[in-house]
């Protein structure tokens, strides 16, 4: 059984010359997308999912514009809306120490370094200068941790564990 995983949601065609829109949901966006990049549109449940190939790439506002080889017109490409944009396991590439894929961090329970369990990791922002975590909180509240060293202290991909050093006011 492959397992895949999600990199954007097509939302909207843009132009008529085959350009799409992308709401990304992808760790490495520039990777994804590159010229030659092969992509799977998953759009009908049980159908097989369509291989793409990603010609061209470019941001627009808060969206991803892509355009794929042989789907040049509106047309072609008016069926992919609402189409979730995918990639095979086997399409991971190798991490550096102290990287990691957002499957990875989603999902994982978030203690302070003192021991008290904060929540876990429901999503990923990518705001700018550095990811946030939204840590869905005891009693439902969301809280945002910034991934910067000050704050980070540990992560346990095979525990599911990260351990924080909050700073002052970031659980209020």
């Amino acid at each position: 059984m492959d397992k895949w995983f999600n990199v954007g949601k097509i939302v909207n065609t843009h132009g008529v010359k085959g350009e799409v829109r992308v709401i990304s949901r992808t760790d490495f966006p520039e990777e994804r997308y590159k010229k030659g990049n092969t992509l799977y549109l998953f759009s009908e449940k049980g159908k097989d999912p369509l291989e793409l190939t990603v010609e061209t790439h470019r941001k627009h506002k808060n969206f991803d514009l892509l355009t794929f080889v042989d789907y040049t017109d509106i047309s072609k490409v008016e069926p992919f809306k609402n189409g979730i944009l995918k990639i095979n396991e086997t399409q991971l590439g190798h991490l550096e120490e102290g990287e990691f894929y957002f499957h990875e961090i989603i999902g994982c329970t978030v203690k302070t370094s003192s021991g008290e369990e904060v929540g876990s990791i429901s999503e990923i922002l990518t705001p700018g200068a550095n990811d946030v975590w939204v840590v869905k909180g005891a009693k439902g509240k969301e809280i945002l941790i910034p991934y910067i060293d000050d704050v980070v202290k540990e992560i346990d991909i095979d525990k599911k564990v990260i351990l924080i050093e909050p700073l002052e006011g970031l659980l209020t």
